[in-house]
């Protein structure tokens, strides 16, 4: 390796929850959810049904008011309080010293409040003119060939896709937003360390439409791609078809195998490198509840549930044998599961609904690893996965950290590091490391 280049590694937090369209209150704590005491550099997260899937929120107008609170929630626990949200009338505190308690809060407002923070206004662009034309509302910021007017402002486009770095790394922060996007029921977001902010470029997202007719949005895909000094990343957050029917499985393959096809990031940068599909990327991280479910019978699956007997359970789970298989999922890798089925539960329950709940046979379900997280990439080495017990919806939230190698290119150097010249092999990580 000559002078001026080296690599360094990066500590990411990805995290997926299918929050059953329950909206959060004020008093939801998610630091233990989201590894607060174990500090990372950049946090993925990812939730499907933040806002119940029916037609009005389908086909009418999105609800946007979880968001904004889930956004909130999220802040409080990586920024330590509320911060400048308090201020605002976004949050406030009940009277009586209860818990916190929102002041139905507008997701175009609380991003607004992001990027107003400390006085200032952060402008994203469009790089070419050309995407101006054409009304894209994906962006990429910190791009040599962006030129901004003076007056250039964001428009109400711009907001839904929020790219926010400087506007949020006041003093007191450690945490900024750098994007978040909604589309129905599935919401993404990525927080990074302040200081690591200046480091990102090209933050564009794409979203894929696999619901109703294969169409609609309450089920597919939000991606996001960006750069980190000279490595590509790229996040893929999903709510695949759902059914434990006999074949339900393939339309889960087919989803992937479209969304993999479909996506493609704009080439908002005249002279980027940056690549437009989710395979070129370097780094590719893919959570969700991806809903495969489990190839056995009810009462075989139930007898196997009530003896605890994951890997017996886990030797059937569709995913895994449809990977092996070569169907889905070719060349990604999934940590070891040694955490019990996430679905599904009775809202504060820790017992799934096949256990001695009353429910009618054709609303019973079988429990199954439906949340998952997959990745692919050169020198991505995963130091954990499992499952949180928060037992806010019916299903369980899942979580993984990973160390990232990442290439940096520093100034004065005219080519691009190269990557890594090995294959970090599988791991396999021992059982305490999955209990942490």
């Amino acid at each position: 390796m000559s002078s001026g280049e080296t690599m360094q590694n990066l500590r990411v937090f990805a995290a997926t929850w299918n929050v059953g369209g329950q909206c959060p209150n004020g008093s939801l704590d998610l630091s233990d959810f989201l590894q607060v005491r174990n500090e990372h550099d950049i946090y993925v997260l990812g939730f499907q049904e933040i806002v119940p899937l029916n037609a009005g929120n389908v086909l009418v107008l999105e609800d946007n008011e979880p968001a904004a609170k889930w956004l909130s929630l999220i802040n409080k626990s990586l920024n330590g309080h509320p911060s400048d949200l308090d201020s605002r009338g976004l949050e406030i505190t009940a009277p009586f010293g209860g818990s916190l308690s929102f002041q139905k809060p507008s997701y175009k407002k609380i991003k607004k409040t992001f990027k107003k923070i400390n006085g200032k206004r952060l402008k994203s662009c469009n790089c070419t003119l050309e995407m101006e034309r054409q009304g894209a509302i994906d962006f990429c910021f910190r791009c040599k060939e962006s030129k901004l007017k003076p007056d250039d402002s964001s428009t109400e486009e711009e907001d839904d896709i929020c790219p926010i770095s400087d506007a949020l790394a006041s003093n007191d922060m450690k945490y900024s937003l750098l994007a978040c996007k909604q589309m129905v029921g599935i919401f993404v977001c990525v927080w990074i360390r302040k200081e690591l902010v200046q480091h990102v470029g090209h933050l564009r997202t794409c979203c894929i439409s696999r619901g109703i007719m294969g169409c609609l949005g309450n089920k597919g895909c939000i991606s996001v791609s960006m750069s980190f000094y000279q490595t590509s990343f790229c996040f893929i957050c999903s709510h695949l078809a759902s059914g434990e029917k006999e074949g339900d499985e393939l339309r889960r393959n087919l989803d992937v195998i479209e969304i993999l096809k479909n996506t493609q990031f704009p080439r908002n940068c005249k002279n980027s490198r940056m690549p437009d599909k989710i395979l070129d990327h370097d780094q590719i991280i893919w959570f969700g509840d991806l809903n495969y479910r489990i190839s056995l019978s009810y009462d075989d699956a139930k007898r196997l549930v009530e003896m605890e007997n994951w890997p017996a359970l886990l030797s059937k789970d569709q995913l895994k044998m449809e990977r092996e298989a070569g169907r889905v999922f070719k060349g990604w890798k999934e940590g070891k599961i040694y955490f019990a089925p996430t679905y599904k539960y009775p809202l504060n329950s820790d017992t799934y609904y096949l256990e001695g709940v009353k429910i009618s046979k054709n609303k019973r379900r079988t429990p199954a690893w439906c949340d998952r997280i997959l990745w692919r990439g050169r020198g991505i080495q995963q130091l954990s996965y499992t499952r949180k017990e928060l037992k806010f919806s019916d299903h369980r939230p899942v979580c993984a950290t990973f160390l990232v190698q990442i290439d940096v290119m520093l100034k004065g150097q005219k080519k691009k590091v190269s990557t890594l010249n090995f294959h970090i092999e599988d791991l396999v990580p021992t059982r305490s490391s999955f209990n942490s």
